[in-house]
């Protein structure tokens, strides 16, 4: 019996979130992390010995060099995305690439324009994709079922600097650097924005125009700062936009929401039913509400089943030659909504895409 050949994944930036990468990517079948990637290469080992990873290397171009691996995961500081993925794509590997994409737009697009080129599989991890409400809500809309899509309200909400909920952000490094522009922080908006975005424009379509208002709240500490750390990343942005099918929508987002540990919620209203999900109370489940014979129906609870996690859907990529989504075009999308948002503030403007 024919096997298909093991994906050899190589897993770049050791922080955080490549846990998540590492832990996911282990438990697919035919897919082996092989090498753990970190410009500090003591965390890189230590990353390595917990998940049981041979090699470790200390710069991209020490692990391209070495070579024997398929594809690469991008886990590293924002900044770093594109020169990473970059490489990896000149280098003829498969990219999956941590959100946001890049720090700009003209970043992005060169990144998916380079994704093309090298003809090789690329995503970017917005890992809200994994929740099937997400999933079955976008079917609902592309299918019709909900009718002319009206009005949309998002939302992505997060209580850190008010609370310990994660631990209290002026002790913790993890957290002080999203507060803080100089250290790669794009702020409360493409920190999570970004993922609200990703998962509205999912499930609603295109964004074709955007009014944003961004604030930075004082922290009150001296100087506005701690150590290193100057704080002035945005901490709330908040949007109206339009969508392409005609659409208007109301899309917030904050670190400021007292109470709320973290909450991503959507609702979308169209012209024959009407969908909701907030993701803090299940990724599983959605509520739906229709009208028939102008009868307004009551809200029922919708299972939406199980669907495969980006990390399946990124080895499986790689094993058909078929590129899923969302991939890099998607996600220079994104960002331009992200540099639409930053120019709306700046100039008090609607911002047409």
């Amino acid at each position: 019996m024919n096997r298909s050949p093991m994906i050899k994944v190589a897993v770049i930036g050791t922080g955080g979130i490549a846990g998540w990468h590492a832990a996911d990517l282990a438990k697919i079948p035919g897919c082996s992390v092989v090498a753990a990637c970190d410009v500090n290469k003591e965390r890189a080992e230590d990353f390595a010995k917990r998940y049981n990873i041979p090699r470790v290397y200390g710069s991209v171009e020490e692990l391209i060099k070495a070579g024997d691996f398929d594809a690469g995961t991008v886990a590293t500081t924002d900044p770093s995305h594109s020169p990473v993925s970059l490489a990896l794509l000149r280098a003829g590997k498969h990219v999956l690439c941590e959100k946001p994409l890049a720090m700009n737009y003209p970043e992005a697009a060169e990144m998916a324009a380079e994704a093309k080129k090298a003809g090789k599989i690329n995503m970017v991890h917005f890992s809200k994709r994994n929740a099937p409400v997400i999933q079955r809500a976008h079917e609902m809309v592309k299918s019709g079922e909900l009718g002319r899509i009206m009005h949309v309200d998002g939302s992505y909400l997060q209580c850190w600097l008010t609370s310990d909920a994660w631990g209290w952000w002026q002790t913790t490094p993890a957290w002080l650097w999203r507060l803080s522009k100089a250290h790669g922080s794009a702020g409360a908006l493409g920190d999570l924005g970004v993922h609200m975005i990703d998962y509205t424009a999912y499930v609603v379509g295109d964004i074709s125009s955007v009014h944003c208002r961004l604030k930075t709240f004082d922290k009150q500490v001296p100087d506005n700062r701690i150590g290193e750390y100057v704080f002035d990343a945005n901490d709330t942005a908040v949007m109206t936009v339009e969508f392409a099918n005609g659409a208007l929508g109301m899309m917030d987002t904050s670190r400021w929401a007292t109470g709320v540990a973290n909450a991503e919620t959507l609702a979308v209203y169209g012209d024959k039913a009407a969908i909701k999900f907030d993701l803090a109370q299940s990724h599983f489940t959605l509520q739906y509400c229709r009208v028939i014979d102008r009868k307004l129906r009551p809200w029922t609870t919708i299972d939406c089943g199980e669907t495969p996690s980006i990390f399946d859907r990124f080895i499986t990529s790689i094993k058909t030659g078929k590129n899923d989504q969302p991939d890099f075009a998607h996600g220079a999308a994104v960002q331009k909504v992200l540099d639409a948002c930053l120019e709306s503030d700046a100039t008090d403007k609607t911002i047409r895409l």
